[in-house]
């Protein structure tokens, strides 16, 4: 039996049989969805992803617009990653990603040992240590836009954005300006005085220029030095020096001056008169400033030596002339340097030419010249140029004088250059060493002099030397010595109390060398010293009783006077002069004597001489060089206090290079040569 089926329901059944015939075909059609990659690199953080018109997938910078290819299977990522490395316009940002692990020299140490150390990337330091290289090597800023120091970046740091000139000039007034206000709040905490040494210089650019220069001891006993200032001055004049001078100690916030060391200079006397007077206008001028003007006494040195050595000595002239003779022609050079072979002196040193206004220089001239004593007369055998040439010397009423000749020089030359060197040498060293500005050099001022007034006593009392070379040099030398440093009231009483507060010497050495030098007027000479001594301690116990309270002025008076005395009047040698350190002993010993300690800080400070300030000329000279004399005043400033406060005192610089290491280098480069031909 069939079942009856309506109209209606037929086309009901049909109707949903072809939607769902349609839906089939639907989900069938449609395409698959798969889930987009993250991007991994990092440079998609600068960089957006755009289709251009011809359908290419490409990226563009975000920071500066430039666009490159970007399909993923084509390209990759390496174009957009090497130009962040030399985008202009990207962002200085903080590498957050693991530090990577370096090697850094022991200070101290070895030049082999080394520390494992974390490093990481960082533009502004670089930049800071690059303004760092350029100040203290003395680099022409123009140096950073060389092509070799680009490549050398580009192979050493490629990440490293390497700034102009005028980038780096700019940093560096900023360092100016960053260690300026760090020494500023220094010397605002500190409570010692200062001690200031200065000079004047005239550049290339015919500008007067005035170096300042600071020295103290901080509270951990070391002793420091710093270029407070390099300026240009208007004149010479002392009251113009004078006003330049306050100007920059109101700049750094000074007014606890001790002492200032300057050279003979009659404009140098004006200047620190009036600096006494503004100093006590002010009420700052400590003790009256009755101490404070040290002459230099390296320039003292200078002029006494130079006065001995105005003595016409003909045997001097002919070892100069000698010298000079032989380095006029490199064939002559190596022709001595053959005579050297002959004898057996092999030495890596050759001949020194003096400047005839520098005895310093005649010294080493002469001291070098004897080592090559028997060379001369070897290399006057092959030369007879030479034995003409030294013939004729003008004697001491300025006549050409013809004298028999023996070997290169006359007979009695050598025994005559030999006793001036010996002679020379005292006063050389003495120079040396008074001419340190990182070490103590006040404590020894006075018995160098009484040693110098010795030497040359010695040598004018005897009947033999008065009429010899060497009496005569000494005879002129002591005029000029007696000028200052005969007698007591032409020195700084400075320098007999630095003296007295060195713990090897206290008032014993200071009283014997008085006598010494000044016979039956030493004990008198002696209490004056002691009354100049109560006196300063006694400004000192004042000063640190308002920083301790009146309550306790009475008592810390009384016990440090007693504590002094027993210390300063002992004669027990209760110290080692091998190896001493005067400054570690007063800061193990401050505890003991309170008052005596904050006076030695400031009297050990005293430089006596000003070869501190000199010093910077020189480096003056190097940066204000014919190819640099365009620099301003200020940026002269800026270089040099710089140079002088990054240096490590500790560690300075050395320019001498090794000879044997030098041939050396020549030689495997010789052998390598002959090998590859």
């Amino acid at each position: 039996m069939t079942e009856n089926i309506s109209t209606d329901e037929v086309v009901v059944l049909c109707d949903e049989s072809i939607n769902s015939n349609a839906m089939h075909q639907t989900q069938s059609v449609q395409p698959k969805v798969t889930k987009e990659r993250k991007k991994r690199s990092r440079a998609w953080n600068h960089f957006g992803l755009f289709v251009d018109e011809e359908g290419n997938k490409k990226s563009k910078c975000k920071h500066c617009g430039q666009d490159y290819f970007a399909d993923s299977v084509k390209n990759g990522t390496k174009a957009m990653l090497t130009h962040m490395l030399t985008c202009t316009k990207m962002p200085k940002s903080v590498d957050k990603s693991q530090t990577q692990i370096g090697f850094q020299s022991v200070q101290g140490g070895n030049t082999s040992d080394v520390v494992v150390v974390s490093w990481k990337f960082e533009q502004e330091q670089c930049r800071r240590a690059l303004c760092r290289m350029v100040i203290v090597d003395e680099l022409p800023f123009k140096f950073v836009e060389k092509e070799g120091f680009r490549n050398f970046m580009k192979v050493a740091q490629p990440r490293f954005k390497i700034p102009s000139r005028t980038t780096v000039t700019r940093d560096c007034f900023k360092l100016f300006d960053e260690e300026k206000q760090k020494l500023k709040i220094f010397f605002g905490e500190a409570r010692q005085r200062v001690c200031l040494t200065t000079d004047t210089w005239t550049s290339l650019q015919r500008i007067n220029y005035m170096c300042i220069t600071a020295h103290w001891i901080d509270n951990e006993w070391i002793m420091h030095k710093r270029i407070i200032n390099f300026c240009p001055i208007s004149s010479h004049k002392g009251e113009d020096m004078a006003n330049e001078i306050m100007k920059c100690l109101r700049d750094w916030g000074l007014d606890k001056i001790f002492t200032i060391t300057v050279d003979n200079a009659s404009s140098n006397d004006v200047t620190v008169k009036e600096l006494s007077k503004i100093f006590t206008k002010r009420g700052i001028n400590f003790m009256n400033g009755e101490h404070l003007h040290v002459r230099c006494m390296a320039h003292i040195l200078n002029l006494v030596v130079q006065d001995g050595l105005k003595v016409s000595v003909v045997s001097i002239e002919r070892v100069r002339k000698a010298v000079k003779y032989i380095r006029l022609s490199p064939a002559r050079c190596k022709r001595f340097q053959e005579c050297c072979e002959d004898v057996d002196i092999n030495c890596k040193k050759s001949l020194c030419l003096d400047v005839s206004t520098r005895w310093n220089s005649t010294y080493l001239m002469l001291n070098r010249a004897i080592e090559f004593e028997n060379v001369f007369s070897s290399y006057a055998a092959r030369d007879i140029g030479l034995l003409h040439y030294l013939q004729f010397v003008e004697d001491e009423d300025g006549k050409d004088e013809h004298r028999s000749v023996v070997g290169a020089l006359l007979s009695d030359d050598w025994d005559n250059v030999r006793k001036i060197a010996n002679f020379l040498q005292i006063f050389y060293d003495l120079t040396r060493e008074v001419s340190g500005s990182h070490y103590v050099t006040a404590n020894s001022h006075f018995l160098k002099i009484c040693e110098v007034s010795c030497y040359l006593k010695q040598l004018i009392s005897s009947e033999e030397d008065n009429e010899d070379l060497l009496g005569k040099i000494a005879s002129n030398m002591r005029e000029k010595f007696d000028k200052y440093w005969g007698t007591p009231k032409k020195m700084n009483k400075m320098i007999f109390i630095s003296c007295v507060l060195d713990p090897r010497h206290k008032f014993v050495s200071v009283g014997f060398a008085l006598q010494m030098m000044f016979g039956k007027e030493g004990p008198i000479l002696e209490n004056g010293v002691r009354d100049y001594m109560d006196l300063l301690f006694g400004e000192y116990v004042k000063s640190l009783s308002k920083d301790k309270g009146s309550q306790h002025s009475s008592s810390l008076s009384i016990s440090s006077f007693e504590n002094s005395t027993s210390l300063l009047s002992s004669s027990e040698n209760e110290v080692e002069s091998k190896n001493f350190n005067i400054l570690s002993w007063w800061k193990i010993n401050s505890p003991r004597f309170p008052v005596l300690a904050e006076m030695a800080r400031d009297v050990l400070a005293i430089p006596i001489s000003s070869v501190a300030s000199e010093c910077a000329f020189s480096t003056g000279g190097r940066i204000l060089d014919s190819f640099r004399s365009s620099l301003t005043p200020k940026l002269v400033q800026t270089l040099v206090c710089l140079q002088d406060w990054i240096r490590s005192e500790s560690q300075p610089k050395s320019v001498e290079e090794d000879i044997d290491v030098l041939e050396q280098l020549e030689q495997d480069l010789a052998n390598t040569s002959i090998l590859d031909d």
